[in-house]
């Protein structure tokens, strides 16, 4: 549903990048439908058939961060399961990670991710072996990651790894050309 030149060539770079493994970082207002795009580009690439795991930063207290993204070994902590969990990066194996709220990571566990996209490999809280991960990340935002790295609240590394491709979601506001084939379409 796509009428104004704006969504369209955002729509087209969507295609042009979905069959890559390349880092997404997807920008844009809250409501641009961040997340729609981040499924749009897995249910087109070659990691379709297998999970598309969304994970929202925000959400997730900075405490419980490490064992709902890397999981844990059964007793690694009171409370923990015996048996274990694996995490949101092993869940979505030969799929796509969606992080969405990327900027609300908090610092330590950015340093975190950043090793599983530079080493392609997990290990779980409480345990001893590394696992390889073959997984897509796309991120989402709706603050300037930029600003955040200058104010030293976002990892400078990091940024530089999210960003191989950028991709600004414009706002409803911004393209008045979709209103009315959005609005049929509602109805």
């Amino acid at each position: 549903m796509a009428a104004s030149p704006e969504m369209c060539r955002v729509l087209s770079i969507c295609k042009r990048i979905a069959d890559s493994d390349g880092t997404v970082l997807l920008t844009g207002e809250s409501g641009t439908g961040k997340e729609l795009f981040a499924q749009a580009i897995h249910g087109l690439s070659s990691r379709k058939n297998n999970p598309f795991v969304a994970v929202n930063c925000a959400a997730i207290p900075a405490e419980l961060f490490e064992s709902e993204l890397f999981g844990y070994e059964g007793g690694a902590f009171s409370g923990a399961k015996k048996e274990g969990k694996p995490g949101k990066i092993e869940l979505a194996q030969h799929g796509t990670l969606f992080l969405d709220e990327i900027s609300e990571l908090p610092y330590p566990a950015q340093g975190k991710l950043l090793r599983v996209l530079q080493e392609r490999e997990i290990e779980r809280l409480g345990g001893t072996d590394s696992k390889i991960v073959d997984i897509r990340i796309i991120t989402a935002t709706n603050r300037d990651l930029k600003v955040l790295v200058h104010e030293g609240k976002f990892r400078q590394d990091l940024f530089y790894r999210l960003f191989v491709f950028d991709l600004k979601i414009p706002s409803l506001r911004q393209r008045k050309e979709d209103i009315l084939p959005l609005a049929y379409s509602f109805i």
